[in-house]
């Protein structure tokens, strides 16, 4: 019987290495929400976010996820830094014409549809920039480059991509009453299972690029 017990809670059991998976994302996720506090570390907690889910993707049934997200956070701290910057400038910018544009009506109305245009191209780069960034070791200008290239590469993907990245959002603040216990959804495992969902289509688009590993995620 404890023989039994012992296989079944195992780090080789089913049950062992989905209890592992799930503190992984439970703990990434928290680390990733402290981020979050100061603003400008939000680019460099997501790259850390995005390169712990991917080694937890690619077999890592050992991964310890603090040390990781930490690894991941330092690595890629100046890039996901600059580009998370550049983004919420770009951001404030457009926000900022386009309420100039509905102050000055008429045909500055239609700039709104090149701005918006803008908008939707920066989140996208953005969306695909902090995964591809853990991904692989690249120059600012090569990785959004190489998100351009895997965001519309495969548009399908590229819808579930939006879809999981903006309803769950679009939900939580559907209905105020909901609010807390969204929040509570968010700071535990949210972002986690974002990253998970979106992590496993892009690491379909990844592989061919990437170094071999075997089941462990040991390097080939």
């Amino acid at each position: 019987m404890s023989n039994l017990l012992g296989g079944f809670l195992s780090n080789e059991s089913t049950f062992g290495r989905l209890m592992a998976r799930i503190w992984v994302l439970v703990a990434a996720n928290i680390l990733f929400v402290l981020c979050t506090v100061p603003v400008l570390t939000i680019g460099p907690g997501l790259a850390a976010l995005h390169f712990t889910i991917l080694k937890m993707l690619r077999g890592d049934i050992d991964l310890n996820p603090f040390t990781t997200f930490w690894q991941g956070f330092k690595t890629n701290f100046k890039q996901a830094a600059t580009a998370w910057i550049v983004l919420l400038a770009l951001a404030v910018a457009i926000r900022l014409e386009w309420f100039w544009c509905g102050q000055f009506g008429g045909v500055f109305l239609l700039f709104r549809n090149g701005l918006a245009a803008i908008a939707l191209a920066a989140f996208i780069i953005g969306l695909y920039m902090f995964p591809t960034m853990a991904a692989f070791r690249a120059s600012l200008k090569e990785l959004i480059k190489d998100s351009v290239f895997f965001a519309f590469r495969k548009p399908l993907y590229l819808i579930v991509v939006l879809f999981f990245s903006v309803f769950p959002m679009v939900l939580t603040f559907s209905d105020i009453q909901l609010l807390p216990l969204y929040a509570f959804i968010w700071v535990t495992c949210g972002f986690s299972l974002v990253c998970l969902v979106t992590d496993s289509l892009l690491l379909k688009e990844y592989r061919p690029y990437l170094p071999n590993v075997d089941e462990y995620g040991n390097m080939l």
